[in-house]
């Protein structure tokens, strides 16, 4: 009896084993999620937003803190007042503060 009762607690913790090694994820080299993080800071900062050339549908996408209406007004200023002469114009649009330009000054540039 005693033997029985052992080798079924040898089978209960093998069988656990198993399907524990089993369900386990495995970390292989080719799925490691710091090269791609790495690609994507790489690609973030190779972006630039030209505010003299960029749609409304551009800057909503690329620049943080702005959405449809700014985005809008960004282009309503510029065809109304002509193409920006340096970054910190965009302080002029309605609705655009100094946060807003601060957080995304490295993603704009005026050619």
């Amino acid at each position: 009896m005693r033997t029985s009762y052992f080798y079924s607690l040898v089978f209960a913790l093998l069988t656990s084993a198993s399907i524990a090694s089993i369900a386990a994820p495995v970390a292989t080299p080719g799925t490691m999620a710091a090269p791609q993080a790495s690609e994507e800071l790489v690609k973030s900062h190779a972006v630039k937003v030209d505010l003299n050339e960029a749609d409304a549908a551009t800057l909503q996408r690329e620049l943080a803190g702005v959405g449809k209406a700014k985005a809008d007004a960004i282009v309503a200023y510029r065809e109304t007042n002509g193409p920006f002469s340096s970054v910190e114009e965009l302080l002029e649009v309605k609705g655009i503060g100094k946060a807003i330009l601060d957080r995304n000054r490295d993603k704009l540039e005026v050619n």
